[in-house]
């Protein structure tokens, strides 16, 4: 018997395996080094690697640099800033505090804010976790000249100076980064705490996500950080934080390959919510601008090769992230990067004819 190299690294238990078993292992730790052979090169900023099949890794590994400058490279429990794969923690938030009977998905913003404009009174949270809000992008209405950064209680007050939404809510989809800052403000509101404490509280302490945190500058420090990098010819430059870095409904929240695992395991069961609340959030409701897929609540629902596949990607500065889970396999792939713009999406379909489909093909 022999130790697989290079797959559960960071504490993780080795996997043993004996002849063709370890052939076939072998030959897909090589094939997913090779896809992210750019990552490892030397001085560049790097990815962590995860692949899980029945609830077990069977390959974890990091790539490249978390610390470009300080030489810090990036391992299974390197923390990412995750950008929008953000959205499904918020969604699960606002989904736990509805279990719980503390709000409605059919309650509306002047419900939660009744000195909202009018135009609130139409928008229910089920059309805010589902991007059919219509809001304005916050983005777009940053004051000119603005250099402290964004908060989700600016973006509510952003959006309270707004006389309309880009369409009647409810009638389309438009993805909103606005609508999950907003649905922070509500956890905030009904739970009575701080969002970031109520995620620590309520998902990662009961899920043993130790290193996973909301980050809030000046507040809380981030354990085994990754720093963001743009592209700079001939290089990378360093990217890590911009004016609405600090927004976190929407992207705020780090965490690692390793947590991550124990997150896909949650989404299985009943820990956090029933499992018909979780059916609804895994439901593709409106059309998206991704072919023949529909969004949940914080996530996209397609298909793959026949598999339904439940996903999400996040792209901020200095971060590329992206999950995929095949929940009828009960297969997952799980890549964080620290560089902008990184090209991911074909990346876990790639993974997944490797392992679930090369003896068919």
């Amino acid at each position: 018997m022999m130790s697989v190299p290079g797959l559960l690294l960071a504490g993780m238990a080795l996997t043993f395996l004996e002849g063709s078993a370890w052939a076939r292992t072998n030959e897909m730790t090589a094939q997913i080094n090779n896809l992210f052979e750019q990552y490892n090169r030397p001085g560049a900023p790097g990815a962590s690697v995860m692949v899980i099949k029945n609830g077990k890794p069977i390959f974890a590994r990091g790539y490249g640099f978390a610390d470009v400058e300080q030489k810090i490279r990036c391992g299974t429990d390197t923390n990412f800033r995750l950008a929008s794969v953000t959205k499904q923690f918020t969604a699960m938030a606002v989904m736990m505090l509805a279990e719980r009977k503390k709000l409605s998905l059919e309650e509306r913003l002047t419900d939660f804010f009744p000195e909202f404009p009018a135009y609130g009174s139409a928008i229910t949270v089920r059309h805010l976790l589902s991007h059919r809000s219509g809001l304005i992008d916050y983005e777009d209405v940053i004051p000119k000249g603005t250099a402290i950064p964004v908060l989700d209680r600016d973006v509510l007050r952003l959006l309270m100076q707004q006389a309309k939404t880009y369409f009647r809510p409810g009638a389309k989809y438009r993805y909103s980064n606005s609508g999950y800052a907003i649905l922070a403000q509500v956890v905030e509101g009904r739970s009575g705490m701080p969002f970031a404490q109520f995620l620590k509280r309520h998902i990662f302490e009961p899920l043993k996500m130790s290193k996973t945190l909301a980050y809030e500058q000046g507040i809380a420090a981030v354990p085994n950080r990754a720093f963001g990098y743009s592209v700079k010819s001939p290089g990378f430059v360093r990217t890590d934080q911009s004016l609405t870095s600090s927004v976190l409904g929407d992207g705020g929240v780090y965490s690692s390959v390793a947590d991550l695992c124990k997150w896909d395991a949650a989404l299985y069961t009943g820990k956090l919510v029933s499992p018909k609340l979780r059916r609804l959030a895994f439901t593709a409701g409106p059309s998206t601008e991704h072919p023949e897929t529909g969004y949940g609540f914080g996530w996209y629902i397609g298909k793959y090769r026949g598999l339904k596949e439940i996903w999400h990607s996040g792209n901020t500065i200095g971060f590329t992230t992206r999950i995929a889970r095949f929940p009828e396999k009960r297969f997952t792939v799980i890549i964080l990067t620290n560089r902008n713009e990184a090209e991911l999406a074909e990346m876990p379909h790639k993974i997944a004819d490797m392992c679930l489909f090369a003896a068919r093909d």
